[in-house]
């Protein structure tokens, strides 16, 4: 059996930066094992399998498809990036000549569309509430030592801790913090952390002027120690940061090792358009 494959670098438009995801195309319907069996062997963080819902459907001309994506351990009910690869991979190397492409998902309908350089993700946007300290204080120590805390937010739909640092702090300094996320697993008591976000503001003067505000996300608990750009997390970190600035439309800065860009823009409809550019940066074929 042969399986066209693909590596997509997402929320960057340079080769080995962004988030890198696996993209399967799937003519046929695949044994339920496999799906899991080839996330592993590719072993990165997500490897999203594209799938027709009808059988004369097409991948250049049909405008709805379904979308399932594993990381290396289990199925997750949804990744941003690895919808935006799969969309690259649809529009790019497909020709998929639709504006608009809608993907079945188990987050719903998710869609996908092109604009200027980027595609453009539709997703849900998802409210966050105040947290008390004390229930998760041993998870803040582990995740950012003595550092300062400004403010502590959890969201219920997506099980994301998000944690915002001091506006005393630079950047750099988010950066630089070296988090051990390993140790979160033990850290986190209440069984309702599934993902930590730290986050902090942008600083409107400097060098790196522009961006609204800056982030890194860790989800041991679904085995990414550390995700490189994350498009689920600022599902989570655009409704707190547009009600913190009053802004609608926002360009946020993942601050992991490779790094990745995200313009945002909350839509009237309680959703969000979070946009990225890719690179594609491998085309084959899974044989087995």
């Amino acid at each position: 059996m042969q399986i066209p494959i693909f590596t997509v670098d997402a929320f960057t438009n340079r080769p080995f930066s962004g988030n890198p995801a696996a993209v399967c195309l799937l003519e046929n319907d695949l044994d339920e094992n496999l799906h899991q069996k080839i996330a592993t062997e590719m072993n990165l963080s997500e490897t999203a399998f594209i799938r027709k819902l009808h059988p004369g459907d097409d991948f250049t001309k049909s405008s709805c498809f379904g979308l399932r994506w594993f990381t290396p351990a289990n199925e997750v009910p949804l990744c941003g990036h690895a919808t935006l690869a799969a969309a690259a991979v649809l529009f790019h190397v497909q020709k998929n000549t639709n504006s608009v492409l809608t993907f079945m998902t188990l987050s719903g309908e998710l869609k996908a569309r092109q604009v200027e350089g980027h595609i453009v993700l539709d997703l849900p946007l998802y409210f966050t509430y105040p947290q008390v300290l004390q229930e998760v204080e041993e998870l803040i120590k582990a995740a950012v030592g003595d550092m300062v805390v400004q403010d502590l937010r959890y969201s219920p739909d997506t099980k994301k801790l998000l944690v915002r640092l001091s506006d005393a702090y630079e950047r750099s300094v988010l950066e630089e913090l070296q988090v051990s996320a390993q140790s979160f697993l033990s850290a986190e008591k209440t069984g309702k952390v599934k993902g930590l976000i730290l986050t902090l503001k942008g600083n409107s003067s400097g060098k790196h002027k522009g961006h609204d505000f800056y982030s890194r996300y860790f989800s041991p608990w679904y085995g990414v120690l550390e995700d490189p750009v994350t498009g689920s997390a600022h599902a989570v970190l655009s409704s707190y940061w547009s009600e913190q600035l009053g802004k609608k439309e926002m360009l946020a800065f993942q601050c992991s090792r490779r790094g990745g860009e995200l313009k945002i823009s909350l839509r009237n409809d309680g959703r969000v358009d979070i946009a990225g550019q890719i690179a594609i940066v491998l085309k084959g074929n899974l044989t087995f």
